[in-house]
């Protein structure tokens, strides 16, 4: 009996050996010949070694937090940057964030100095000028697996830039941040006043017209109520521009600076302005400091008509605050085409002097793509640049502002306001603000804005 089993377990022995040998043979279609284990090697070190630095403007955070208007979970870039590295292994991504206060100056000094790869940058129409943008025509003609198509109709067109020795307009940027101006208001309000709704597209004789009937004392709470409100500080070169655009008129003409000729001084320019001293009669005080609109957004809020929003200030703060039914959004002033506004939100670019180009374009592409689009909308109450943003769920739930909003980002001036990041802006913003508080009239304030940013343009060429 034990020799039995002793040869029974030798007979097991030398099976086990000779399925070990059978494994290891070189005919073995199953080991030198395996392509999997092959090709992971080969994926794994694709993007061995490369890194971009991406930087990124406003509330962007890495780690997860809270949002202190709806106290809901958010999530941080990090789940963004775990995304992009398992999409491209071997690859490694690091954002630097910075405010929005100041960050013109701030990003022309990263880019001095070659800190960053990609840029979110609204000022694209300096930094492309200066040579220091890489010109994205190449990447998307050679790209097949990239269409300008995903987005939104104008975006493309709102960012197109001249580089330093290009006579047309080129692409610089993609579309990132969308963003639009457009004319809010409190339906209930124009219930207890008993005022028709704004228009889809309302004049400035309908919007003066409504605001004026209700200013006041509310005859429904016995509360006082103002029909209007507008910043008068920051935003107010745009809100000024966008009157004369109502009108049929401009903020001037060209791109390039040497062609630049502005029309800061023309009737259509002048008749705003007197406009919004009229508004100002209707509106809270405070306008010149933001100020005034306090109640803005609240159950208890007391102003008709907001002008000159956006969607970041008002679509989910709305809805945060149970008023997502309670406010109207309408297109800011068109002229006869359909056209007015200002161009707003961000492109990102790439960074000239980028030692990796490649993988910088393939972020690129991945920040426009839906996985970063809806987390720009769901997770950093953004707005998103692409129309596929229209068959999300987190889209059908606030529609009735977002579709609007959409309309808004498809219809304001293009290209860009060129010098909407650069002096003459503020130079305008300067003037409107001493109009508002005494300091001139309409018509000193747009003559003295038109000399001062004729001078500047003077000397900047």
């Amino acid at each position: 009996m034990e020799k039995v089993k002793h040869f029974l377990l030798m007979l097991l022995f030398l099976l086990m050996v000779a399925i070990v040998t059978v494994g290891c043979s070189p005919d073995d279609t199953a080991g030198d010949g395996d392509d999997s284990e092959s090709n992971d090697d080969v994926v794994e070190g694709e993007w061995e070694g490369q890194t971009i630095n991406v930087q990124l403007i406003g509330d962007f955070d890495m780690e997860d937090s809270t949002d202190p208007i709806t106290g809901e979970k958010t999530q941080g870039l990090q789940v963004i940057k775990d995304e992009f590295e398992s999409q491209h292994p071997g690859a490694t991504v690091e954002f630097t964030i910075m405010p929005w206060e100041g960050y013109t100056e701030k990003t022309q000094a990263m880019i001095t100095s070659g800190e960053a790869d990609v840029y979110q940058m609204p000022g694209i129409a300096d930094f492309a000028a200066q040579g220091v943008l890489e010109p994205l025509e190449p990447y998307i003609e050679e790209d097949p697996d990239f269409d300008l198509d995903r987005f939104i109709d104008n975006q493309v067109e709102g960012w197109k830039a001249l580089g330093p020795d290009s006579d047309e307009l080129g692409i610089w940027g993609l579309p990132f941040l969308g963003d639009a101006r457009f004319i809010a208001y409190d339906k209930q309000l124009f219930d207890e006043w008993g005022v028709e709704y704004l228009s889809e597209y309302p004049t400035m004789e309908e919007v003066a017209e409504k605001a004026k009937q209700m200013t006041g004392t509310n005859p429904e709470t016995g509360e006082q109520n103002y029909g209007i409100w507008f910043r008068g500080d920051w935003s107010s070169a745009f809100t000024l521009i966008n009157l004369a655009e109502g009108q049929n008129g401009s903020w001037g003409s060209g791109f390039a600076w040497d062609e630049i000729e502005f029309n800061f001084d023309s009737p259509e320019m002048e008749s705003g302005l007197e406009w919004l001293l009229e508004m100002q009669e209707y509106a809270p005080e405070g306008l010149v400091s933001d100020q005034g609109n306090e109640k803005w957004l609240t159950q208890d809020n007391d102003i008709a008509i907001m002008l000159n929003q956006g969607p970041g200030d008002t679509i989910m703060p709305a809805y945060a605050q149970g008023l997502g039914e309670r406010i109207g959004i309408v297109q800011e002033f068109k002229n006869d085409e359909g056209v007015g506004g200002m161009f707003a939100g961000s492109p990102i670019t790439m960074a000239k002097d980028s030692d990796n180009k490649e993988l910088a374009w393939e972020w690129m592409k991945f920040a426009t793509s839906e996985t970063v689009q809806q987390y720009i909308f769901e997770e950093a109450n953004g707005m998103p640049a692409i129309q596929a943003a229209e068959s999300w769920e987190s889209y059908a739930e606030v529609e009735n502002l977002m579709a609007p909003t959409m309309e808004a980002m498809s219809t304001p001036w293009t290209p860009r306001y060129p010098w909407a990041s650069s002096q003459p802006r503020f130079i305008l913003t300067s003037e409107v603000e001493a109009a508002l508080t005494g300091e001139r009239s309409a018509k000193e304030a747009v003559e003295k804005a038109q000399k001062e940013s004729e001078e500047w343009l003077e000397n900047r060429n």
